[in-house]
C-alpha cells in the first residue's frame, strides 16, 4: 500500500507541533521588498516584518512559490515512495496552485493530487490536518482527498483589520474607502468567501469589532459538536489571546491553535489584524 504525504503552503499558519505531527511540508510563498527577496516564515521573522512595516516608504509585495521549488518537494516525496496531496491557498488569492499544477506535469510518475482550500489561514490548515490525519491512519490518496474537500464546507475564517491603510497601499480597496473608513474609525470585519476577501460588516470601533467577530462565527457554529477554532494575528499577541479564551467559553471546542500570520499575508492585512478560524467537523 502507498503511503500518502501532505503538501501545503505556508499561507496555512499550521502550528509547528502539528506540522511535525503529521510530517506535512510546507512550500513557502515569496515576499519581494526592495531589492530583496525573503521565503515566507523563513528568512524573515514576523515580529521583524511588522515592525519595519509599520515604518517603511517601500511597500512590500508577494509571490506565489516557483515551480522548481514545488518540483524540488514533489520529486522528494515521490523518491521516498509516497503518493502526494496537495492542499493549497486560493487560486483567486495566489497563483501558487498555477505553480503546483506546472510542476506536476514534470513529473508523470509521481502519484499527485492538488486541491484548491478556497481559503487561507488555518480555514486552510484545518483542511490540511484533515487529510493528515487520515494519511497517517492509513487513508488512500483518492480518500484523503475527499476528506479534505469534504471539509472545505465547514470551514472559514473571519476577521478584523486595525487599519483599511495596507489594503489600500496593496490596491485592495481605493483611496475614498480607505479615507473614509479612516476619518469614521471604521473597522471592517472580513471573511474568506468561495476563495475571495468579503466584507460582512462594518463596526465603529475596534472592541465592538472583535464582539462581532465571535457572534459571527457563533452563529454559523450552531447545530455544530465538534468545533475547531484558531486565532491568527499579525503582531498582536494580547487581543488574539482574549479573543481565543471567549470563544473557547462559549463553544464546544476539540481542538484550539494559536497561530501568526507570515508576512507574504501581513504585506496585505499590515500590523494589528486578528480573526479566528473555525472548522465544524462532521
Amino acid at each position: 500500500m502507498s503511503k500518502v504525504a501532505i503538501v501545503t503552503d505556508s499561507s496555512a499558519y499550521i502550528p509547528q507541533e502539528l506540522i511535525e505531527k503529521y510530517q506535512i511540508s510546507i512550500v513557502p510563498l515569496v515576499v519581494i521588498w526592495g531589492e530583496e527577496t525573503y521565503s515566507d516564515g523563513v528568512d524573515i521573522s514576523p515580529e521583524e516584518f511588522y515592525t519595519r512595516l509599520a515604518n517603511t516608504d517601500v511597500m512590500p509585495s508577494t509571490s506565489q512559490p516557483t515551480i522548481p521549488l514545488f518540483k524540488e518537494v514533489f520529486q522528494n516525496l515521490h523518491e521516498q515512495g509516497y503518493e502526494i496531496l496537495a492542499v493549497l491557498i486560493s487560486d483567486k488569492l495566489s497563483g501558487t496552485i498555477s505553480s503546483a499544477t506546472q510542476a506536476r506535469k514534470l513529473l508523470p510518475e509521481a502519484s499527485i493530487e492538488i486541491v484548491d482550500s478556497e481559503s487561507i489561514a488555518m480555514a486552510l490548515g484545518f483542511q490540511v490536518l484533515a487529510a493528515a490525519r487520515a494519511a497517517q491512519n492509513g487513508a488512500l490518496l483518492a480518500e484523503c482527498k475527499q476528506i479534505a474537500e469534504n471539509a472545505q464546507d465547514r470551514t472559514g475564517v473571519i476577521f478584523v483589520l486595525d487599519t483599511l491603510e495596507f489594503l489600500h497601499r496593496g490596491g485592495r480597496i481605493g483611496g475614498a474607502k480607505r479615507f473614509l473608513g479612516t476619518m469614521l474609525n471604521m473597522k471592517p470585519v472580513l471573511a474568506i468567501e468561495t476563495g475571495q476577501v468579503v466584507s460582512i460588516d462594518q463596526v465603529r470601533t475596534q472592541k465592538k469589532a472583535l464582539a462581532r467577530l465571535i457572534d459571527i462565527v457563533e452563529e454559523r457554529a450552531r447545530g455544530h459538536s465538534k468545533i475547531h477554532l484558531a486565532t491568527i494575528h499579525a503582531n498582536n499577541h494580547k487581543i488574539a489571546e482574549s479573543i481565543l479564551k471567549e470563544a473557547q467559553g462559549r463553544f464546544n471546542t476539540v481542538e484550539t491553535a494559536f497561530s501568526e500570520l507570515s508576512p507574504a499575508i501581513g504585506t496585505h492585512t499590515g500590523p494589528g489584524a486578528v480573526g479566528l478560524a473555525y472548522w465544524f467537523e462532521e
